[in-house]
């Protein structure tokens, strides 16, 4: 088992690593002890006092040597390193095991570190190897090789196999759920700045459209109202004072559009009444045609999304009248029904052909493709009938039991 703590294991594997770490530095202690008490209580001692001083310090060497581990094998030093140091603590454990039985069962821990660092048949081989020098060793301190003696290292060892190959497995999906939940992160971070650039476009449609259906078409019409005046100025005053005075109305109701878009509230055109008022009213402040307003069936009352969306569609279709039209006469027409509300603006102008509509670089011809967008986003549906000197129809339906758009 490495030291440290490598990416991927969890607090299984950490248990389970130092108490490998553990159980051989104890079994080391009491095998120390045990040589130790041997050695006095014995008649006549094994070795002479000398040797007994340099096992008991060759078994201090072999603490030091593995708890370096820290250092000279942790997770991302170099293989060579790594190699070098199992080789120092297997000798000097192999040296120890020779001479003192007491050493032997220090095998165990052993075996993980070799089933651990090193890889394939290598890892088995050390197996083996170490096995075998167990089996010799208690062969050799006690004189005798019985059946119990070479069983019980065999299966230790077959058992330190399985835990490791176990200790992998555990490793191995520990690494992969890691891996996911990096991965789940990841995605969830990229899901969240796609939502956010989305948001980011969205608010951009969102306010190029009122900005068009409003603050353009507004300025638009103060345009054509000065205009006016400015042709009307030498030889009639009176109405070009009256054209200067729409101006100045029209820039007033801009002004307060403009506001609005900061506090985002509700259009000032609905504000103090409702959908057939604010159409009333847009028809009657009209000054480039003759504008008259219909009502079809019994008002209802409908989500103020919908109130905006028909609201700016009608003066979208009145801007791009003055703009584009010169037409006498336009209806807006304002109809509930069973299932769904409606909206038709006609006007009697030059007419054109709605399959060459094109957005140009200088920001007009926008209105038709932003209106169809707004009525889309709330499940309804935009059509324009038109033909060059037949004038221009545009109808907005809206379901009364709101769809989801396709």
């Amino acid at each position: 088992m490495r030291y440290g703590d490598p990416p991927g294991v969890d607090t299984v594997l950490r248990a389970l690593r130092l108490l490998l770490h553990a159980s051989f530095l104890f079994l080391l202690a009491f095998a120390l002890t045990q040589y130790a008490l041997t050695e006095i209580d014995a008649p006549v001692p094994e070795h002479p006092r000398w040797t007994h001083w340099v096992i008991t310090a060759g078994g201090f060497l072999l603490g030091l040597a593995y708890a370096s581990g820290a250092v000279f094998a942790r997770p991302g030093a170099p293989r060579s390193r790594v190699l070098v140091w199992l080789a120092t603590v297997t000798v000097l454990w192999a040296l120890l095991a020779s001479v003192g039985s007491e050493f032997v069962w220090l095998a165990f821990p052993l075996f993980f570190l070799h089933l651990n660092l090193l890889h394939g048949v290598h890892s088995v081989v050390a197996v083996v190897a170490v096995t075998a020098s167990v089996v010799g060793g208690q062969a050799l301190h006690t004189g005798d090789l019985t059946v119990g003696m070479v069983l019980g290292p065999i299966l230790g060892a077959v058992f330190a196999v399985a835990i490791a190959i176990g200790y992998r497995a555990l490793s191995h999906e520990s690494e992969q759920r890691l891996e996911l939940i990096d991965t789940l992160t990841r995605t969830r971070d990229e899901l969240a700045a796609s939502q956010r650039r989305t948001g980011i476009l969205d608010e951009r449609q969102r306010l190029a459209r009122e900005i068009h259906d409003t603050l353009a078409q507004g300025l638009s019409s103060i345009v054509l109202l000065l205009r006016s005046a400015e042709n009307a100025l030498p030889h009639e005053p009176g109405l070009a004072a009256t054209r200067v005075v729409e101006a100045r109305e029209s820039a007033s109701t801009n002004l307060e559009e403009a506001r609005r878009f900061v506090r985002d509230l509700a259009p000032p055109s609905l504000a103090g009444g409702d959908l057939p008022q604010a159409l009333r009213r847009l028809c009657e402040r009209e000054r480039g045609v003759d504008c008259r307003f219909r009502m079809d069936g019994e008002p209802l009352p409908l989500p103020s999304e919908y109130d905006v969306a028909l609201l700016r569609a009608a003066q979208a279709s009145l801007g791009n009248v003055n703009a584009h039209a010169r037409a006498d006469t336009a209806v807006i027409t304002l109809g509930y029904l069973d299932d769904q509300v409606t909206l038709d603006v006609y006007d009697d102008g030059a007419g054109f052909r709605p399959e060459e509509v094109r957005d140009r670089p200088d920001g007009t011809g926008y209105g038709l493709s932003a209106l169809r967008e707004r009525v889309a986003a709330l499940g309804g549906r935009l059509d324009v009938e038109s033909a060059p000197g037949e004038g221009t129809a545009v109808a907005v339906r809206l379901p009364l039991t709101r769809e989801e758009p396709s």
